[in-house]
């Protein structure tokens, strides 16, 4: 049966250094204002080009990034591989207003679903749409559309054409593509210009993938309006369900600019939306395919017996569940181990441009005690399990050494 409290099975692959290296990472991002200092220093060395790739790439980068390239991903892609844990390489750079630069995050996107094309323990490519066009364009187009000028509606065109491009590789080459939530002010866009692909590549299958952020308060109706605009163009529509990484960034925006708060008003509220989402998607399967993008697991708990209630076999391709890597392998481990299909978002890209993710890490996990502290017991508790088994070990070895010695004696 199911069990997350299972560490035996969460911490299989890891040695007793990987679980002290997670243990001293998770004590610290535990402290908030260990983390906040933190932010202020990185940002500090960041601006001072500061040579921090030997400090941070075998330390806090290596348990939560695969590495700086597609290539350096191998080895963890393998050992997930290993486990029935799928990889699901995310480029995760911050996004540039450099058109350059956006070109060059639209290529590397395209990389991975060559990549994924090719591996079969890469099931999905994902990638921000705000890394492939400005925050500014992306803020204009959602609340300002009718009023882009010539210039504006130009640099819009080429994210289309980007955007465009990712997905119809993802079609040619049959690899399910998420494109990430974002922040409420870009998600219109972002909402907006993912149907459109889906419209023209999910007709056989989800292929386009769009994210539900629950925390949002009109999510649950926006996914009820998006299914039955489904039934009108008969396709497939694919969700990634996630309970939302912005939280504390979109309240303080909207008390800044005076516009009811888009978050419900606590996680309790948050639960409740992503549950009945959940409810909602499982209810209607022939007309969706899932991601369970959680670390929660309650709602993990709660996607088993739905797919049981509703006859649904574990191993169902409509339906993954996916964590962060380097966190909740308690969840990821045992649900591969039960039959589930299962992944982890593997990030990538160079440290020093990997840094805003990093901290961005530290951030969630530092609000979100609860989860950290879960994290930190069951690592604790896998520690001290190998302890007693390295002593009883010794113990047995130490017993067989004394009769082989008496067996030695009376054949003497």
């Amino acid at each position: 049966m199911l069990n997350f409290e299972n560490t035996e099975i969460a911490f299989s692959s890891k040695s007793n250094n990987d679980l002290r290296k997670s243990r001293f990472l998770f004590k610290l991002v535990a402290r908030s204002w260990v983390v906040n200092i933190g932010k202020h220093v990185l940002n500090f060395l960041l601006a001072i080009r500061f040579p921090l790739r030997p400090f941070v790439k075998p330390t806090i980068f290596e348990v939560f990034c695969g590495g700086e390239t597609i290539e350096e991903c191998d080895h963890r892609i393998a050992k997930l591989d290993n486990y029935g844990i799928g990889s699901i390489l995310d480029y995760s750079v911050e996004g540039s207003a450099e058109e350059e630069q956006l070109n060059k995050t639209a290529e590397m996107i395209i990389r991975t679903i060559d990549k994924a094309e090719h591996t079969k323990a890469i099931p999905f490519a994902v990638f921000k749409v705000s890394g492939i066009a400005s925050d500014r364009i992306l803020e204009r187009k959602s609340w300002h559309d009718q009023e882009m000028g010539t210039k504006e509606k130009a640099e819009w065109s080429r994210v289309e054409e980007r955007m465009h491009k990712i997905a119809k590789t993802a079609y040619e080459k049959d690899v399910p593509l998420f494109v990430d939530a974002e922040d409420y002010a870009f998600q219109p866009a972002i909402d907006d210009i993912t149907w459109r692909m889906m419209k023209i590549f999910n007709k056989k299958k989800a292929i386009v993938y769009n994210t539900i952020q629950a925390y949002r308060r009109d999510r649950y109706e926006f996914l009820q309006s998006m299914h039955e605009k489904t039934h009108q163009e008969g396709i497939t529509y694919g969700v990634k369900l996630v309970r939302g990484a912005y939280m504390e960034k979109e309240r303080e925006r909207a008390a800044e600019n005076g516009y009811p708060s888009p978050i419900h008003k606590n996680k309790d509220a948050t639960d409740k939306c992503f549950n009945n989402c959940l409810r909602y998607i499982i209810k209607h399967i022939k007309d969706f395919a899932l991601c369970n993008g959680t670390h929660n697991e309650e709602s993990t708990y709660l996607l088993t017996e739905l797919m049981d209630q509703y006859g649904i076999e574990k191993n169902d391709k409509r339906i993954f569940s996916a964590q962060l890597l380097g966190m909740s392998d308690h969840i990821s481990y045992n649900l591969a181990h039960e039959g589930y299909n299962v992944a982890k978002y593997v990030p990538f890209g160079p440290v020093r441009e990997m840094m805003p993710y990093l901290i961005r890490r530290a951030q969630e996990n530092s609000s979100a005690q609860g989860q950290t502290g879960r994290e930190l017991g069951l690592i604790k508790h896998e520690l001290k399990e190998r302890k007693k088994d390295r002593r009883h070990g010794e113990r047995e070895s130490e017993m067989d050494n004394t009769l082989a010695n008496k067996k030695m004696e009376e054949r003497a």
